[in-house]
């Protein structure tokens, strides 16, 4: 899709030379006389980029940035004067302008600037949309994830929150399985009820068994006074047993008890104790094949898996990547008093490619990491940990549908300067132009970082 640029200036033969070097781009290219003017075309239809002379009459381009920046924060203003002055320039980038530029514009000089400009934006404006696709999220479920994978999930848990089906719940370590529950939990008829969780794998079977169910005084050595456990604190509300396929086959025996008779006794007790409660757990084994070679009860397993839901693992579900990393990055900047704004290009990239075998777990403690390492205001790939940085470059390139041509040469000549290691005679020839074209295209696009080997 083209970028509209607005052109604002007061002489004619200024605004028709700019329109047609900014068309020959491939932009698309609206114009205004004077500040006013503009405003008005601003109004009207969606700008990407304002070039606004600064001496104009009826409103100048200093007081045009000031009303754009106020009405249009997302769209960036690029100032042309031929009265340039450092005080000027510095006035007008402390008013928002993006740039400033002298008269006579150089042409290639300007339209590297709208290149730098439009990709500034592009990223500005999408990591709003993601933080506004978290506050919705976040607002209306907890679960965060837009792809077909997880609205799959989104929909089962919808469904099966006003039941008082069992639900098992089942993925991969770190995928999410403890925020499904917690949604079937504040979406179902018991959410002022308590939610109690417990990690099986966490205790020992003595332990485990009396967490659940309680103790009475002198139930065994160090048992002081009797004891409620889990099951009748939730009374009325929902226990959650996470990683269940861990617990030993006498746990198993009286678990079962619990969900067929809702009833049970405490430990070293005979009273009969008669719960109301709803029972999620989750696993990230094969029960299945657990119940198959006899260390799971399969009655048991039938049981807890009245309706299953499977979390799928991130690498699944790569689209909610920048939805996760954007709720993860905000929570962890207020938490360590950092401001930062977003991820760069090639850290959403180097994001987006790694495999998450830890899922949302291993993508929070790594941006966790990120943040801690981060000195602007953007998370770039050189703050990412060292194993997301380096194992996750791949041997292509994503690009987004509506991406300009000069925008895929761009990535394609980034990503394979960073696969040759910065050895431009390799680039090249990988590429298949002469060094001295790589060299211009690296110029053209700001990617020259100096010699490199080769």
């Amino acid at each position: 899709m083209k970028a509209t640029i607005l052109v604002v200036d007061d002489e004619r033969n200024i605004r028709e030379g700019l329109r047609r070097a900014l068309e020959l781009d491939g932009h698309a290219v609206a114009m205004a006389a004077d500040g006013r003017e503009a405003l008005n075309v601003m109004a009207a239809e969606e700008i990407d980029l304002v070039i606004a002379d600064l001496r104009m009459p009826r409103m100048s381009g200093d007081q045009l940035l000031k009303q754009a920046v106020k009405q249009h924060p997302s769209v960036g203003v690029i100032i042309l004067t031929g009265h340039a002055t450092v005080e000027v320039a510095v006035q007008a980038m402390r008013d928002g302008a993006y740039d400033f530029l002298e008269k006579p514009v150089n042409i290639d000089r300007l339209g590297l600037l709208v290149r730098r400009a439009l990709a500034e934006r592009k990223l500005t404006v999408s990591n709003r949309e993601l933080r506004r696709e978290l506050e919705r999220q976040q607002s209306s479920r907890g679960l965060l994830g837009n792809s077909p994978a997880m609205r799959r999930v989104l929909e089962m848990v919808e469904q099966v929150a006003p039941t008082r089906a069992s639900v098992l719940i089942t993925g991969e370590s770190g995928a999410g399985k403890e925020l499904v529950a917690e949604s079937i939990h504040r979406l179902s008829p018991r959410a002022e009820q308590p939610l109690v969780k417990v990690h099986c794998a966490a205790l020992a079977e003595t332990l485990l068994e009396s967490e659940l169910f309680g103790h009475e005084r002198g139930a065994f050595t160090g048992a002081a006074g009797r004891k409620r456990g889990r099951f009748e604190l939730a009374h009325t509300g929902t226990i959650f047993l996470d990683e269940i396929g861990e617990i030993s086959s006498s746990v198993q025996i009286k678990l079962l008890r619990v969900l067929q008779d809702r009833a049970f006794e405490r430990v070293g007790g005979e009273e009969r104790i008669e719960v109301d409660v709803r029972v999620i757990a989750a696993t990230n084994r094969d029960l299945p094949a657990e119940t198959a070679a006899g260390r799971f009860r399969d009655d048991l397993f039938y049981r807890l898996n009245v309706v299953n839901i499977r979390v799928p693992p991130l690498r699944e579900r790569r689209e909610d990547i920048p939805v996760l990393a954007a709720a993860a990055l905000k929570a962890l900047a207020e938490e360590n008093g950092k401001r930062i704004d977003g991820f760069d290009t090639e850290a959403s990239q180097r994001l987006w490619d790694y495999e998450w075998p830890g899922n949302v777990r291993e993508l929070r403690n790594g941006i966790e990491s990120a943040v801690v390492m981060a000195r602007g205001s953007m998370i770039t790939a050189a703050d990412l940990p060292p194993h997301i940085r380096e194992e996750s470059g791949s041997a292509y390139v994503r690009l987004p549908v509506g991406s300009t041509l000069d925008e895929v040469e761009k990535e394609v000549i980034r990503y394979t300067l960073a696969a040759c290691k910065g050895n431009k005679t390799r680039t090249a020839e990988v590429l298949g132009i002469g060094r001295k074209t790589l060299h211009r295209k690296l110029v053209e696009y700001a990617l020259d970082t100096g010699p490199q080997a080769g």
